[in-house]
């Protein structure tokens, strides 16, 4: 399998959104944090910020939920402000670094991104879009 070459297999995304991302990973952990990518869904997406939502899952060590309502606010806050919904985040606070079976089992938003904070060993933030069959891959470059 070839790795990511084009515009489409790559996120994009700002240095202080994917400081917040991992940040929310360390301080919600052992629980999995959960959140909203915002930004820009044009070619090549681009995420200028997160939401930070409570994950309402019944076992949030080792899955997320986010809660109906708080999503609904979300994402009608993220429309109000003129920014897109790029996708989702969630943290793995002990791996792995990626989609777990259950994460494939739940992904509903196709062509939307899924990114994943692994606390396991170093921390590292992936990503990926979900085609509506699986998570393909996408190179993710961190710029100001």
């Amino acid at each position: 399998m070839s790795g990511p070459t084009s515009a489409r297999d790559r996120l994009t995304i700002t240095v202080d959104a994917y400081d917040a991302i991992l940040a929310h990973a360390r301080e919600d952990a052992p629980h999995e944090a959960v959140g909203v990518l915002v930004g820009d869904r044009t070619d090549p997406e681009r995420v200028t910020r997160v939401e930070r939502a409570r994950n309402a899952a019944a076992n949030p060590g080792n899955r997320y939920a986010l809660d109906p309502v708080d999503q609904l606010s979300l994402l009608e806050g993220v429309e109000e402000a003129g920014d897109d919904v790029v996708g989702f985040y969630h943290s793995h606070p002990h791996g792995p670094d990626g989609p777990s079976g259950v994460d494939r089992d739940r992904a509903t938003w196709e062509g939307y991104v899924y990114a994943i904070a692994s606390l396991a060993d170093e921390p590292t933030l992936r990503a990926w879009r979900w085609s509506g069959d699986e998570f393909e891959p996408l190179a993710v470059a961190v710029d100001s």
